[in-house]
C-alpha cells in the first residue's frame, strides 16, 4: 500500500506507520485479524484485536479510493484534460470527497442549462465575465445574439448559467461551503403530511428542532432523518445563501480584482444562484450525510459492544438443561437437553389461564427433572415468562436445580431459519425455539452465533444506519468473541466453526463432514486430512481450536503448533515431560521468558506461552448466576417514585440503560442517572444482562414509560 495511505492511517489511529506497514503486509498475506492480533505481536507491536480490525478497514477504504482513482483518472485523461497538477493533486489525496471535487467538472453530465449555453456558443461571454476584461457586459453579450441566442439578457443568462456551474463544481468553494455549513444549525420542522401521520407522535421533541450540527446526539439526528424518510419531518441546514454568497463574491474579487459594477453585478447574480440552486442543496445534502456518517459509527459502535456483551455472557456449560418457551393461551413448550445440548424429550403445559391445567403441569415438571436429572432450567423472557419463572419455582423442585431467565431475542428468527431447519427438521418452531433458549443458557456463544445479530435487540437505529458499516462491525465482534473463547473442535456445530480464523463456510461444513466420517479429531494435527484445509487456513485456524483429552494437552490450550518446539524445550529444561509441564503452574513460575526468545519468536510470544500453560484452554468469561424479580411487583400501577427495585440490564443505548424490573415495559435509566461523573457513557458504566439494583424516579402511566436511577450492581 502507498506510503501517503499508510501515514493517515497511522496519524488517524494514533499508532507507528511501521507498525501499521507489518499489519497490511500480513493482512494482504491472508492472515485473519485474530491471528495477527495473537499470533503475530512481534510484527505488529502488539496490536489488539480492535486495531487490526481498524487498521483492516482503513486499507479496505483506501484499496477502494485508489482503484476510483485510476478509474477517474483514466476518464479525464481521455478526455484530454488531465493536466500534471490534476493528476498530482488526485493522487496525493487521501479524502473520497475532495477526490470527487476534483472530478467534478469532468464527470459526464446530463443536461442542465450550463450545457445548453455552452451548446449554443456562450462559453467565451463567461470566460470574459469571469476574467475581469469584460466592462460594458450587454455590450460585449452582442455578439452572442443569434437565431438561439434572441437577445442580450438570454446570452448574459445563459454565461451566467454557466459560471454558477463552474462555481458549484470548484473543489476549494466546495470544501469552503462544507466549513460553512458544519458550523451552523440543522433544523427539523412538523410537515403538512407528518401531522395525521399515525408515528407522529414519536417524533414530538423534533416538531420544531434547532441545535448546531455539531452538537446533535447521534440518536437525536437518527430519528430526524428517519422521521424524514416517513415523510413526518422536513429537515434542512439554516445556512444563510446571502451571507455565503458574499463569502464565496469576496473571495472572487480577492483573486480577480474588484471588477467594474455592471460586471460585478453579472457576477454577483451567478453567485447567487450557483449558491441557492446548486450548491446548497449538494452541500446541505453532503454535511448531513457526514454527521449521519459519524452518527451511525457511534451507534454500530455501541451496537458492537452491546453484541459482545452478550455473546461473551456467562455459560452454565454442559449442564443437563430444562428450557421452557413460556406463552399463556398456546400454552408453554418444555424441552430437555442432555449436555451437550441434544434434544431428549418435547411437550406442551398449560399452568396458566385459560387453559390453567396447574396440577398436571406441576406433576409434568417434577417427573422430567427427576426422569431426565435436569440440572438447571432456562425461562424465556417474554409474554408470560415472569409468570411461569414463578410457577416453576413453586413446583418444589431439588434445591441443586437452579432457575435462570434467559432473553427468547431472536429466538423465533433462529426457529424459521435455514439453521433451525436443518438442526431440526422433524420437528416445529415451537420446538426450535424452546431449544434455542435452553442452549443459549448452556453456551451463549455457540447459540447466538446462529442467529443474524441485528435480530437480538441490543442495537441502536440499527436499521437507519449504514447496513455495510454495521454487517462489517458485526462481523468482527462475532468473530472477535469465537476467537478469544476458542471452540471444541469436536463439538462445536458449523455455524460456531465458520467464525474461527482462517476457516468460514466451506471448510467449516468440510470439518463436520470429516467430523462425521472419521469420528472425533485426535489432534490438531489431524486437521491437515480434512480436505481442501491448507496449509495456510490450518496456520489460522489451529490456535483457536481445542481437543480436550487430546494425547497432546497443547492441543487443548491457546499455543499455537508453532510454538509446541519452544514448550518441549521448557519442559526439557526443567527435566519434565510436556504433559507434566501443562497445567502446573508452580513449575511455569521457574522458567524466564528472556531465556526462550530467538530468531521470529520475540518476548509477547513467550510471555503468551507462558501465561497459557498454568491453565490451559481456560474459558475467559464469568461464571453464570440466577436472578429474580420483586414479588410484589406485577404491573405498571404497582410502581411510584422511591421504590427501589432489583432489574436486568436489556439494552445500553448512547442516552441510557433499558432495564427489565419484572414487567411488560422496561425502565430506563438515562445517563445523568447512573451516578458517575465525567463523560463515562452507560456501556461504559453498565453491561447487558448485568443484574443491578434501581430507584424508580417517575412512572407515566398513560405513556406506559418508567424512569430510573442506578443504586447499585
Amino acid at each position: 500500500m502507498k506510503e501517503l495511505y499508510i501515514k493517515h492511517i497511522a496519524k488517524e489511529l494514533g499508532l507507528q506507520p511501521w507498525q501499521v506497514d507489518n499489519c497490511i503486509q500480513l493482512l494482504e498475506d491472508g492472515s485473519t485479524v485474530p491471528f495477527i492480533s495473537r499470533y503475530r505481536k512481534e510484527r505488529t507491536g502488539g496490536l489488539s484485536d480492535v486495531e487490526v480490525s481498524e487498521v483492516k478497514h482503513w486499507a479496505d477504504v483506501f484499496t477502494q479510493l485508489e482503484k476510483r482513482k485510476e478509474t477517474i483518472l483514466a476518464t479525464i485523461d481521455e478526455q484530454g484534460k488531465l493536466s500534471p497538477e490534476l493528476r498530482s493533486r488526485i493522487e496525493k489525496s487521501v479524502s473520497s470527497s475532495e477526490v470527487e471535487d476534483l472530478y467534478l467538472p469532468f464527470r459526464p453530465k446530463r443536461k442542465t442549462r450550463a450545457t445548453e449555453a455552452l451548446a449554443k456558443g456562450l462559453e467565451p461571454l463567461a470566460d470574459a465575465l469571469w476574467s475581469g476584461k469584460c466592462p460594458n457586459p450587454e455590450k460585449a453579450a452582442q455578439a452572442f445574439v443569434k437565431a438561439d441566442v434572441p437577445d442580450v439578457e438570454a446570452a448574459l443568462q445563459g454565461a451566467r448559467d454557466i459560471l454558477a456551474e463552474r462555481i458549484a463544481e470548484n473543489a476549494t468553494v466546495r470544501e469552503t461551503m462544507r466549513g460553512m455549513y458544519r458550523a451552523r444549525y440543522i433544523q427539523a420542522v412538523l410537515t403538512k403530511a407528518g401531522e395525521s401521520h399515525p408515528d407522529a407522535a414519536k417524533y414530538r421533541s423534533y416538531f420544531r428542532f434547532s441545535q448546531p450540527l455539531s452538537k446533535v446526539a447521534p440518536h437525536q439526528l437518527l430519528a430526524i432523518l428517519r422521521a424524514r424518510e416517513e415523510g413526518i419531518l422536513r429537515v434542512c441546514i439554516d445556512a444563510d445563501p446571502e451571507k455565503t454568497g458574499n463569502k464565496l463574491y469576496y473571495d472572487y474579487c480577492q483573486e480577480h480584482g474588484y471588477p467594474l459594477r455592471e460586471q460585478g453585478l453579472q457576477i454577483r447574480e451567478a453567485v447567487d444562484d450557483s449558491v441557492k440552486r446548486l450548491l446548497d442543496p449538494s452541500i446541505s445534502g453532503e454535511v448531513i450525510r457526514e454527521a449521519k456518517l459519524k452518527a451511525d459509527i457511534q451507534s454500530i459502535h455501541i451496537f458492537g459492544e452491546n453484541l459482545t456483551q452478550l455473546l461473551m455472557e456467562p455459560p452454565v456449560g454442559g449442564k443437563r438443561t430444562m428450557a421452557i418457551d413460556p406463552g399463556f393461551r398456546t400454552g408453554c413448550k418444555v424441552v430437555c437437553l442432555d449436555s451437550q445440548g441434544s434434544l431428549l424429550h418435547h411437550e406442551v403445559i398449560f399452568p396458566h389461564p385459560p387453559v390453567s391445567k396447574k396440577i398436571q403441569a406441576i406433576e409434568t415438571i417434577a417427573s422430567l427433572v427427576e426422569i431426565y436429572k435436569i440440572e438447571v432450567i432456562a425461562i424465556g423472557s417474554g409474554t408470560a415468562g415472569r409468570e411461569t419463572a414463578d410457577f416453576v419455582r413453586r413446583v418444589g423442585l431439588p434445591e441443586s436445580v437452579r432457575i435462570f431467565s434467559v432473553s427468547e431475542d431472536g429466538a423465533s428468527v433462529y426457529s424459521a431459519s435455514d439453521a433451525g431447519r436443518e438442526e431440526f427438521p422433524e420437528y416445529d418452531v415451537t420446538v426450535r425455539g424452546a431449544v434455542s433458549i435452553g442452549r443459549r443458557l448452556m453456551d451463549p456463544l455457540s447459540e447466538l452465533v446462529k442467529i443474524d445479530p441485528k435480530s437480538l435487540g441490543v442495537g441502536q437505529y440499527q436499521h437507519d444506519v449504514d447496513q455495510g458499516l454495521l454487517k462489517e462491525e458485526l462481523d468482527n465482534v462475532v468473530e472477535r468473541c469465537v476467537n478469544n473463547v476458542g471452540v471444541n473442535l469436536n463439538t462445536a456445530s458449523p455455524y460456531l466453526l465458520q467464525y474461527v480464523s482462517g476457516i468460514g463456510p466451506a471448510l467449516s461444513r468440510a470439518i463436520a463432514d470429516y467430523r462425521s466420517a472419521n469420528g472425533a479429531f485426535r489432534s490438531r494435527e489431524e486437521l491437515k486430512n480434512v480436505p481442501r484445509l491448507g496449509a495456510k487456513a490450518f496456520q489460522q485456524c489451529a490456535g483457536f481450536l481445542r481437543i480436550p483429552g487430546a494425547a497432546n494437552p497443547l492441543d487443548n490450550s491457546a499455543v499455537h503448533p508453532e510454538s509446541y518446539p519452544i514448550v518441549r524445550r521448557m519442559a526439557s529444561d526443567l527435566g519434565v515431560s510436556v504433559e507434566q509441564l501443562v497445567g502446573n503452574g508452580e513449575l511455569c513460575s521457574r522458567l524466564s521468558p528472556q531465556d526462550y526468545v530467538s530468531g521470529d519468536t520475540g518476548l509477547p510470544t513467550v510471555k503468551d506461552i507462558l501465561k497459557e500453560l498454568p491453565k490451559p484452554g481456560r474459558d475467559p468469561r464469568e461464571q453464570a448466576h440466577s436472578f429474580s424479580f420483586a414479588d410484589d411487583i406485577r404491573d405498571i400501577e404497582d410502581l411510584h417514585p422511591g421504590m427501589e427495585l432489583p432489574g436486568l440490564v436489556t439494552n445500553l443505548t448512547a442516552f441510557g440503560a433499558f432495564v427489565d424490573i419484572g414487567l411488560h415495559e422496561n425502565g430506563l435509566i438515562h445517563a445523568s442517572n447512573m451516578g458517575v461523573k465525567g463523560m463515562a457513557v452507560p456501556s461504559q458504566v453498565l453491561k447487558l444482562h448485568q443484574a443491578v439494583r434501581v430507584q424508580v424516579v417517575s412512572v407515566d402511566t398513560e405513556r406506559r414509560r418508567i424512569g430510573l436511577k442506578l443504586l447499585g450492581k
